[in-house]
This record gives C-alpha cells, structure tokens and sequence, in this order.
C-alpha cells in the first residue's frame, strides 16, 4: 500500500483522537471547584519514556505533560547566537536591541527544539525567522513600551507580508514600497530570514512558511482590534485565534532543518495538520504560561490564555492558571493519541516530521523554563 493509500484507510476510520473539544467547552463554561494542587504525579500505566509531567515556574502549580528534553548542547547554543547578533546588527537593530535578541537566547531555542540537526548554519534559518516573529511581535504588536501601537498594526503587516513574499514590480507605484522595506529593521530581518530559507528550502517549503505568517498576521490583527477597543474576547474566542498564532509556524521549518521535505499532501493532510496545529498550540499554552507577569507589566496587558479565563470566571490568577495547565495537558495527550495513529502510515519523512513536532515541544518547554526573557524576579530580568 502506499503511503497516501495508508493515510487514506486511516483517514476513513474512526477518528479517535481524544476529545479536547469537549473538555475545553467544558473547562470554558463551568468554573472550577476549590484548586488544590495535587503532588508530582509518577508515571501511568503504559508511560511513554519520552514524555513526562515536568514542574515549571517556581513550582506552585500544576506540572505540565510534556515531551522530554531530547537534546542539551550550550556549545551549539551559543554559537547560532553568536552568529545571530551579527546578523541582526547587519539587518540594522541597534546594539542594545542586538544584546537583548542574544539574551533572550533564540540560538538556545532552535537548538532545543531540532535535536535532529547538528549545523548551526542550518539551524540560523529558524533562529533568524524565530527573532524576526518576535521583534515584530514585540516591536509592532505587542509591548506598547517598545512603540507597538494597536491601531497601527494591520498596515504593518501588510508591509510585513511585502517584505517575506516579495511583489512583482508596479513601476513608479512600487519605489516607495522598495524604499519602505529598505528601511525598517524588521521588514529587513523578515526578508532576510525568508532568503536565507530559500537558500535551504524548496519552494512549497518556502510558500509554507509564509502562509502560515501570514495566519499568525491575522491573530495579531484580531488583539490589535480587542487591545484598542479595550474590549478584550472571552477566553474561547482568544484560544480561537490562538490556535493559529502558536509555534506551528515555527514547526513549519522542521523538515528543512532536518534535511528533507514532508510532501505537500502529507503534510496539509487534516490529520496531519491536526496534529501539527495541536503540538504548536501546547506550545504556546506553555508561552502563555510563563508570560503572565510579563503582560501584566503592561500598561494595555495584550492576551494572554490565564488573565481572559480569570476574567470570564471571575477567579484568581492561581486558579485560571490550573485551568490552563489542565488544558494544556489534554492537548499534549491529544497530539500523543495522534502521533500512535499516525505511526501506521509508511513515510520515513512523516514519522520524522511527527517526532520533530514532538521534539520541538520539549525543546520550547525547557527555552521558556530557562529563558531570561520569561524570569519573574526582577533582578533577573
């Protein structure tokens, strides 16, 4: 049988992959019971090795179900951010702004989260696309200290998309664009991010990276919206668009780091997708997670999963952070239920992406336990 005949037959069954959506209306309408933290759990019946309930924060919550940590390598880490200051320098970020992309450890990210590559050139594809998401998250979007404005974010992002998929030629109409793209920082880093990809990449692996930015765009336009209006969406809402503003899009690069190419079919097959859309979305349940003093700190907080159920239930921060653990946790085992399925289908390729996406998920747990940028004692900042 080939491999699209496998994926067919599994397609065709019953599609048992848990059941997130009810636990998270459940979780969404119902408020919880008195919160009583539970101890360290040992492993289940059947534990899979590579996943583990694993603390984080400064311990007083629930642990998170996450995959382990497949790769610690500080050497490698610090030479993609060597590498990666002077590329930012270069792209025309000041030089406090160049020690705070190498203090936030981006290079310790895309080393974490792609065991299976060993190049630190490779590996600075993701690391430059990855500090390039953020600055314009941070700069554009999201830290009104830094100058995000709200109001001002949809045409940015349109000139965003400019600079990662670049237009065919308008004559006159096109030189103020060019002079634009030229001259701000992070449409400059997101070009270059995308040229060093193309360089690696092929062109369905390119397009795919862009479209899904291109997604995450229209998340960030919805906050900009919610933040201006000050009118902030329930939590459902939010996780609605959340789902296409996670570290899916980072995931996107998994196989060009890894040296080869998940085929278009496979990898926008719904099953598959769904798997990827739910490994990323754990992810960012983890970001969300350690942000919540951070994005308390601004003067117009920007989303964060906590503070909208706390408000919606009218509950303490303590108690929504519960919540979201629990959340978070039935995903993680909704993606592993999908992964086991999903080991039936014979591409070398899928099985290799499937295990990336699982990889990057531990990867992204152990950066966000040990980045600065997510400390909350203010010496540490």
């Amino acid at each position: 049988m080939t491999e699209h005949g496998a994926l067919a037959t599994l397609l065709a069954g019953p599609r048992g992959l848990g059941t997130s959506a009810a636990r998270l209306a459940a979780r969404l309408a119902y408020p919880p019971a008195a919160v009583e933290i539970p101890p360290l759990p040992g492993p289940e019946p059947g534990h899979d090795p590579a996943y583990a309930m694993r603390p984080w924060g400064d311990g007083t919550a629930s642990p998170l179900y996450c995959p382990v940590t497949e790769r610690i390598n500080d050497p490698l880490a610090d030479e993609v951010d060597r590498r990666l200051i002077a590329w930012a320098a270069e792209c025309g970020f000041s030089e406090e702004e160049c020690s705070q992309i190498g203090k936030a450890g981006f290079g310790r990210l895309v080393m974490l989260a792609h065991p299976d590559c060993e190049d630190p050139e490779r590996l600075l594809i993701s690391a430059r696309l990855n500090a390039a998401w953020w600055a314009a998250d941070d700069l554009y979007a999201d830290d009104t200290s830094l100058g995000a404005i709200p109001a001002e974010l949809p045409p940015k992002l349109a000139l965003a998309m400019a600079a990662m998929d670049p237009l065919p030629s308008l004559g006159e109409f096109s030189r103020e664009l060019d002079e634009t793209l030229r001259g701000d920082r992070v449409l400059i880093a997101l070009n270059s991010g995308i040229d060093y990809l193309r360089r690696a990449g092929t062109a369905a692996q390119v397009q795919r990276v862009c479209y899904s930015t291109f997604a995450m765009f229209v998340s960030w336009s919805a906050y900009a919206a919610w933040r201006h209006s000050a009118k902030y969406p329930p939590a459902w809402e939010y996780l609605a668009a959340r789902q296409h503003d996670s570290f899916y899009t980072s995931m996107t690069l998994i196989d060009v780091l890894g040296g080869y190419e998940l085929t278009s079919n496979l990898y926008y097959d719904p099953r598959v997708r769904e798997a990827a859309i739910q490994a990323g979305t754990a992810a960012v349940l983890v970001n969300d997670l350690h942000s919540v003093t951070k994005d308390l700190e601004d003067e117009s907080p920007p989303c964060n999963t906590v503070l909208l159920i706390a408000g919606d239930r009218g509950c303490s921060i303590e108690e929504a952070t519960e919540v979201t653990v629990g959340l978070h946790n039935d995903v993680v085992r909704d993606f592993q239920a999908a992964h086991e399925e999903l080991i039936a289908v014979p591409s070398p390729e899928l099985q290799r992406f499937l295990r990336g996406l699982r990889g990057w998920m531990g990867g992204g747990f152990e950066w966000h336990s040990t980045s600065p940028r997510y400390r909350t004692k203010p010496e540490e900042r």
